[in-house]
């Protein structure tokens, strides 16, 4: 026991010593000024203007010949020089002023990125000036191909493959761009039940058919739109917005439309969950016991088509069991009556037409009919008026109303009597008119 315990005080004190000397060691990197140098290798030279002024001169950059990186030393203290790699460096080179082909020397601007750039210098570099190899650019078109993948789903049908460019224009070396025959897209559509649009990459062929390295060929498209619609053939019945109202309604009517159905074929997306196809709005109020006919353009839905090569449809409707009345009411109700003021209603009786099925205007009487009119703009007003009314029906029954009803009512402040009319100055001047207990025979 006492042999182990030993060897744990060993392995405590070692440990100890060890992160003694760690601290020690960081004390000094952070108090004492060391300077050191280091090479940074693989730093990537960046070039510009080569796709945009030395393509609009017919030249070209090849890797081949050309430097793509270089090596640096830097100089600073050693835990800020410790910490960079190169992607610290930043090697630029522009190519704007090169004007003809051939391998070539040209400067370059190189920089130290933050936070570097204060505190640590550029001491040796690999070379003074980038090479650069220039050749003249060759350039063709080529055909671009779409390979599909897969199939459509039964009951639909696929439409005209679209494409965003039919071909391209491709450029490099002459060597490798004669290898190029053609372009390809592969669009891979599954089992479609709906159009496809997809942008997909470019792989080049040779004539032969073998897929070819895309290295050192260059172009302004890469990528292919591609859109595959998928169509699917559906019948869409026909029909109308019938907007009814009391007395009107589409279930007491009898209509038909010729034709009824049409087919339509269109974007699956489309016509997925579409069921008919409406003509327009007709109004059953203007329905009448008489059979009429109306015509209507047959309008399909954007981006599909009539198959059926019907262009119209004809709506015959009518109302068979259409009844009107004249019915009268001294069922009069205001509203918002003003205070302090003695209403009399002029026309105590109002003949009311009304209409619908004919069990339901025959159960109707004028106990069922009310004029309602709303006396809430005139409380100050005094004299007569024609008071526009509503005309209220609770018989239980779907009755419609025709026409506009008014009720003419005197507003009188209290105390003021209605000056009589000329039939109740008559009748004051003869109360025996009419008969009464002795009238002689």
């Amino acid at each position: 026991m006492e042999n182990k315990n030993i060897g744990m005080r060993k392995v405590l004190y070692l440990l100890l010593a060890f992160l003694v000397a760690v601290m020690i060691w960081f004390f000094v990197d952070e108090t004492n000024d060391v300077t050191v140098e280091r090479v940074i290798t693989g730093v990537e030279i960046i070039y510009t203007d080569e796709d945009t002024v030395l393509a609009d001169r017919g030249l070209m950059l090849l890797d081949d010949g050309t430097d793509l990186t270089m090596d640096i030393t830097v100089r600073g203290k050693r835990r800020t020089v410790s910490w960079m790699d190169n992607e610290s460096v930043r090697v630029i080179v522009e190519l704007k002023n090169i004007t003809g082909s051939g391998k070539q020397r040209v400067p370059y601007q190189l920089s130290l990125v933050s936070p570097f750039n204060n505190s640590v210098q550029v001491s040796d570099r690999s070379i003074s000036m980038a090479t650069v190899n220039i050749s003249e650019l060759y350039s063709k078109q080529v055909e671009i191909k779409c390979e599909l993948v897969g199939n459509v789903a039964e009951g639909y049908n696929a439409g005209q493959l679209q494409m965003s460019h039919s071909e391209i224009e491709i450029w490099g070396q002459q060597e490798i761009i004669d290898q190029v025959a053609y372009a390809k897209v592969k669009l891979d559509i599954g089992s479609a039940t709906g159009s496809i649009s997809e942008t997909l990459g470019v792989q080049y062929y040779t004539a032969e058919g073998e897929a070819l390295d895309s290295a050192g060929i260059r172009t302004t498209v890469e990528k292919i739109q591609v859109t595959l619609p998928v169509f699917v053939t559906k019948e869409l019945r026909l029909t109308m917005n019938y907007v009814d109202a009391p007395g009107a309604r589409r279930r007491n009517m009898s209509a038909s439309l010729d034709p009824e159905t049409i087919m339509v074929s269109g974007p699956a997306e489309v016509l997925r969950d579409r069921e008919t196809i409406v003509l327009g709005d007709f109004d059953l109020l203007a329905v009448g016991n008489t059979e009429s006919t109306h015509t209507y353009g047959i309008t399909v839905p954007d981006g599909c088509t009539n198959l059926s090569g019907v262009t119209r449809s004809t709506l015959t409707i009518s109302y068979p069991d259409k009844t009107t009345a004249m019915v009268m009411t001294n069922r009069i109700r205001f509203d918002n009556e003003p205070e302090g003021r003695n209403l009399d209603v002029q026309t105590p009786e109002i003949v009311v037409s009304v209409f619908g099925t004919e069990a339901d205007v025959s159960a109707l009487s004028g106990e069922n009919i009310t004029l309602a009119a709303d006396l809430s703009d005139y409380g100050s007003a005094l004299g007569t008026y024609a008071i526009p009314a509503v005309v209220e029906i609770d018989s239980g029954g779907d009755i419609g109303v025709t026409g506009e009803y008014e009720i003419q009512v005197t507003i009188r402040e209290p105390g003021d009597e209605p000056e009589p009319s000329d039939e109740d100055q008559v009748s004051a001047m003869n109360p025996d008119e009419g008969g009464g207990e002795g009238e002689e025979p």
